[in-house]
């Protein structure tokens, strides 16, 4: 059984996100730069003495593959590597996955990681 472990955090924490899967022997992840809000709402800022609201605050997500066993162990090194202890911090979710494919070999399953 396979799980798709779904992050969504801070940008300046990616490098340090990605060092700490690797370290847990995460081989591979989907990174993809995206906007949103939560309970943050977005935030005020201040350009050449004019200010305005930005309601969609940048994050980024983070998308990984792997065994089911597996799978909250890598949410809770994503936790460790991410958390500020501030607001916007960001979410994780796990989703199982019925089906996966290499394309390259046609390896499928875990076999396909």
């Amino acid at each position: 059984m396979l799980s798709l472990v779904t992050a969504v955090v801070k940008p300046h924490v990616l490098d340090a996100v990605r060092e700490a899967l690797q370290g847990v022997g995460v081989q591979g992840m989907t990174v993809t730069e995206v906007k949103g809000f939560g309970r943050q709402g977005g935030h005020t800022e201040t350009y050449r003495g004019a200010e305005y609201q930005i309601n969609f605050v940048p994050k980024m997500k983070l998308e990984i593959v792997v065994d089911a066993l597996d799978a909250d162990k890598v949410a809770d090194t994503i936790m460790r590597a991410a958390g500020t202890g501030k607001i916007g911090d960001g979410k994780i979710w796990i989703v199982d996955v019925g089906s996966l494919a290499r394309i390259r070999t046609g390896e499928r399953g875990n076999d396909a990681l």
